[in-house]
């Protein structure tokens, strides 16, 4: 990338990624958007107000939601959400969260966004927020089964993963299942505990890329996967780059890890890397 990256956020439209807010490899925040089309990198502006560590963004067509974090001179959770229109290349501020939060994770589902976990001013939170853009509303929606934040979070069959998270010095192994049809958490197949991963679905196979173990103090480059129908995630190729906070993007047919940190045991102060590294999953069936 053209600034390294710790504590950001990156969510890809049909034709790009849009990387925006953290702090780069000196712990400075960084206000400019950074977009790559799978070859090139260019500059888009920078994001309005102060910096954001570990807000969320997610993408619904060509249009990109800047939700929440922690604000980087104020170091206090924020609601404000920002809309990004990346052909007119403007922002516009919608509805707020329900409450202040940062290092959460949102992924889109059913055309709208779901929001889950993170912390605010006093502790980490259960929180599910669901927001609808054509209405330019928020829904409340079943809490997860803990207070986590730094979730890695994506959508397999219909279905709501949350993967892993943290709250203080303790990392979780726990896999919840949110099925919107009956606005309940499940329990799924658990991985060893982590936070800060990232997480992305190819072909109906769940892929869970990096992170960081508090308990071993280490940044993980393990990347497990989840096929079809399986009970229980089995290793696949490492990332070359082991690092926290890889956001973990498809685009085009292949996954991206776009920056992240490199050192452990920062928090949302972590000094950001440069790296991007990608591959191209093999597609396998259902059992």
């Amino acid at each position: 990338m053209p600034v390294g990256r710790s504590a950001h956020a990156a969510a890809a439209t049909t034709d790009a990624i849009y990387v925006i807010g953290g702090t780069d490899d000196t712990g400075t925040p960084v206000l400019e958007i950074d977009r790559f089309d799978g070859l090139t990198w260019t500059r888009e502006g920078r994001i309005p107000g102060e910096g954001l560590n570990a807000p969320a963004a997610a993408a619904i067509g060509n249009t990109v939601y800047l939700i929440g974090g922690f604000g980087t001179t104020t170091n206090r959770p924020t609601d404000r959400v920002q809309r990004y229109d990346t052909a007119q290349r403007n922002w516009r501020e919608v509805a707020p969260l329900p409450a202040p939060r940062g290092g959460h994770a949102a992924i889109v589902m059913g055309g709208r966004l779901h929001v889950i976990g993170g912390g605010n001013s006093v502790s980490t939170i259960a929180d599910h927020s669901v927001y609808d853009p054509a209405t330019d509303t928020w829904a409340t929606k079943a809490p997860l089964p803990r207070s986590m934040g730094s979730p890695a979070a994506a959508v397999l069959n219909g279905c709501l993963y949350s993967i892993g998270g943290r709250s203080g010095p303790a990392d979780f192994g726990d896999v919840y299942i949110y099925d919107p049809a009956t606005d309940e958490w499940t329990t799924g197949p658990p991985i060893e505990p982590r936070g800060t991963a990232g997480a992305v679905v190819v072909s109906s196979t769940l892929y869970l890329v990096g992170g960081e173990s508090q308990a071993k103090k280490a940044v993980l480059g393990d990347v497990l996967r989840l096929d079809p129908g399986a009970t229980q995630w089995i290793p696949d190729t490492p990332m070359p780059t082991p690092r926290n906070f890889a956001r973990a993007v498809l685009l085009k047919g292949t996954v991206y890890t776009i920056g992240g940190s490199i050192t452990a045991g920062s928090s949302h102060a972590s000094s950001g890397s440069r790296v991007v590294e990608s591959f191209l999953p093999r597609v396998i069936g259902p059992r």
